[in-house]
């Protein structure tokens, strides 16, 4: 089937921010072997864990498709116990010696750790959730895990959390896997934590995290990283230094707590004489941004919005002149940036600005033809993205007093989760040995100041964590959140690794990180 026009982003937009980076860079001839380069200043001499990646290729595929073949869908409250269950076996059986399921206010989390008797020990975060999904919109069957050739890419996996995340993890345990096929240990210990509910914002990992026996294992490590599928269609890679915080909220405009109109939905010819839940809901809507819909407008917004720093208008400055904007608009399906920015104006706004977004609404009767009702009830899901130093608990606040002060005191607020924004220095051994690997490997490499998108690393970067945070992985992968959603296994691209090549990458970055 033909790749869809426009791409879908993940709460993370690590996607849209990945596939932007290195558009245009020449690759150099050395990325086309650096993929199976077995002699590497990070590990010496991996001949033999190479070696054991191959054998254990048809082993790794299908421990990714058994994944992908139970869907954890916090949403849906659907096969979560069974989730951090089947995480606690993939974790053992890459070598993790402990791992146990770590209960919430929601759903459980999974704490594990990997002692290899290494001087240094890493963080991981990993997440089992996925998101939901309508079969009929797929073009292979989601929970099938199918490889199917892609045109530029070659074999792709195509599944609900093929790329986010189980893609990008299954390859990181295939790394482990690797080094104890090849007789190696781990060069790092490795205390990892999994939440089963990232997917609706992660409303409490916060308990999973917080708990004493995790913090004291944290306390013993320098970083923690989420493996990811970082590599844009060209080979580039683009190395965040944070990202923007969220919050999920669902508002509730009901005729019945308002006081006004109709208790229930009545027909469409008393609307003369009575209020509108949906027009209520609509005016509220129209109070928390700008006239164009593009700048929030809640009273206080802007309060704590840290201004970018002259360092990282130099990264996107040079972001911008390295990459070809005709392609960026192509493969993300943009026809204009808002307010007709230019590429540079519109990448430092896509880092600096926190936004009020619109994610779904729905009221009375959407079925075929009309049906002439006067809804009693009107819903709106937002997504609010944070930058430093705005936080989720202010936001929340914010939105509730900006609501009542002009009228708006009935409708729910209802905050389903969220968490904070992340900031990590540049100079982070984390951040460095991520660059040095991905250059031995001849991938162009360029910094942004922070993803578009979310992902809860604040628990790490903030205190008591304190410590910096990230991702790291190669490969390709896209369309999170969509149907046929897809992973890049065996690549027909010279500049892309696939799940082999990538499982190396994996090994490589962990002896970086030992020597960090």
């Amino acid at each position: 089937m033909h790749e869809r026009k426009i791409q879908a982003v993940n709460r993370r937009g690590l996607l849209l921010m990945a596939a932007a980076a290195g558009a245009t860079l020449t690759l150099p001839r050395l990325v086309l072997a650096a993929a199976g380069n077995t002699q590497s200043p990070y590990g010496g001499d991996l001949t033999a864990v190479r070696a054991a990646i191959e054998r254990q290729r048809a082993e790794a595929i299908r421990r990714l498709q058994n994944w992908i073949a139970l869907p954890s869908i916090a949403a849906e409250n659907r096969n979560m116990p069974e989730g951090a269950q089947l995480m606690i076996e993939l974790l053992r059986e890459a070598g993790f010696q402990s791992a146990k399921v770590m209960p919430t206010d929601g759903q459980p989390g999974v704490f594990a750790t990997l002692d290899a008797g290494a001087r240094r020990t890493v963080g991981m975060y990993f997440m089992y959730d996925v998101k939901q999904f309508d079969p009929k919109e797929w073009s292979s069957p989601p929970l099938e895990g199918a490889i199917v050739e892609r045109a530029a890419y070659g074999k792709v996996m195509i599944g609900r959390g093929a790329i986010n995340q189980k893609g990008p993890q299954a390859t990181f345990l295939a790394a482990l896997h690797a080094l104890k096929a090849a007789s190696r240990k781990s060069p790092v210990n490795i205390v990892l934590i999994a939440e089963g509910e990232e997917e609706i914002a992660s409303p409490h990992f916060s308990q999973v995290v917080r708990q004493p026996e995790v913090l004291a294992a944290l306390s013993k490590c320098h970083e923690v990283f989420m493996p990811f599928a970082s590599q844009s269609p060209q080979g580039g890679v683009e190395v965040a230094l944070g990202a923007k915080g969220a919050v999920e909220v669902e508002l509730v405009c009901s005729t019945e707590k308002w006081g006004r109109g109709a208790r229930d939905d009545i027909h469409s010819s008393y609307k003369a004489e009575l209020d509108s839940a949906v027009w209520r809901m609509v005016k509220a809507l129209s109070t928390l941004v700008s006239d164009d819909g593009n700048d929030p407008a809640i009273d206080g917004w802007f309060e704590h919005v840290k201004p970018l720093t002259e360092r990282q208008k130099q990264l996107i400055a040079e972001h911008a002149a390295a990459t070809q904007e005709a392609d960026v608009k192509k493969l993300m399906g943009v026809q204009h940036w808002v307010r007709d920015l230019s590429y540079r104006d519109a990448l430092e706004r896509l880092a600096s600005q926190p936004t009020v977004n619109i994610e779904g609404m729905y009221a009375g009767y959407t079925g075929p033809g009309g049906k002439t009702v006067l809804p009693s009830r009107a819903t709106a899901k937002l997504d609010l993205r944070l930058v430093p130093d705005q936080t989720a608990a202010d936001a929340g606040a914010k939105l509730r007093a900006h609501l009542a002060k002009r009228g708006y005191a009935d409708i729910e607020v209802k905050i389903t989760g969220g968490y904070n924004p992340t900031q990590t220095e540049e100079s982070s051994a984390l951040i460095q040995s991520s660059i040095a690997v991905y250059k031995s490997e001849g991938m162009p490499v360029s910094l942004s100041p922070r993803l578009a998108g979310s992902w809860p690393g604040y628990i790490f970067t903030d205190a008591p964590v304190s410590l910096p945070a990230g991702h790291f992985g190669t490969g390709h992968g896209s369309r999170a959140h969509a149907p046929d959603e897809y992973y890049v296994i065996e690549s027909s691209n010279p500049a892309v690794h696939g799940m082999a090549a990538a499982t190396l990458s994996y090994v490589k970055h962990l002896y970086a990180l030992a020597a960090g």
